[in-house]
């Protein structure tokens, strides 16, 4: 699944090539996709070579082959609104809190869609489904679930296909393993460490970079209490 800009970026590459033979130049893709710095397009062509529609051939200057296209079908709308902070403040579809089941002892938590473990990606969309938890694996306040796709987090024993419960706050302390919406648009899940006046977004795992950004570029979404997996 492809954000908006990741959508955007590739269909402007694939048409630039079509047209005229040779990729665009990163101050173009910059230009066509509205955005205020070349590293928004970095991040962009790195999070759509990792998912394999781009590849970029080496020792080319702006040589950027299109190996795929998405499926033509209609992406779910991202709405902010879903993954703002304080979810009893949202518009649309309000993620209920969780609620009592017939074991006295067990919590249903709606499972409100994905999380990248990885590359960021779209985040919440709808409530699929839910999943039954003890709560002693819960503590106080509001919880939800997401699941996990990527191995960015493999070293702190989070695996691709598990499910992470998050309890709602739009806070978190150095250490924590938070969900983290980027630039309104994208969400990831990772360990928070502050870092002077920006955020470190830390994964548990070599082959992936820690991302640095602005305070003002970063909201939490919620942190993580506990883990679900499935045999």
């Amino acid at each position: 699944m492809l954000t908006r800009k990741q959508n955007e970026l590739l269909r402007f590459i694939h048409e630039r090539v079509r047209e005229t033979g040779v990729p665009p130049s990163f101050d173009e893709m910059k230009e066509a996709l509205d955005l205020k710095s070349k590293s928004g397009i970095h991040r962009l062509i790195t999070a759509l070579e990792e998912r394999g529609f781009i590849r970029r051939l080496p020792n080319r200057a702006r040589a950027l082959e299109v190996i795929k296209l998405p499926e033509p079908m209609a992406r779910p709308k991202f709405s902010p609104s879903v993954v703002e902070g304080g979810f009893g403040k949202q518009k649309g579809i309000p993620a209920p809190p969780p609620v009592p089941i017939a074991d006295s002892r067990a919590m249903q938590i709606p499972v409100m869609g994905r999380i990248a473990a990885g590359t960021p990606i779209s985040a919440i969309q709808n409530r699929s489904h839910s999943i039954t938890v003890s709560p002693e694996f819960l503590g106080g306040g509001e919880h939800y679930a997401l699941e996990v796709r990527g191995d960015s987090m493999v070293d702190a024993g989070i695996l691709d296909g598990d499910t992470v419960v998050i309890k709602r706050q739009d806070t978190a302390n150095t250490g924590d393993i938070v969900v983290a919406l980027i630039d309104d648009d994208e969400a990831t899940l990772k360990r928070f460490r502050r870092r002077g006046s920006s955020i470190a977004l830390e994964a548990a795992n070599p082959a992936y970079e820690t991302r640095v950004l602005g305070p003002d570029r970063v909201k939490i979404q919620g942190k993580l209490v506990s883990l679900v997996r499935r045999y």
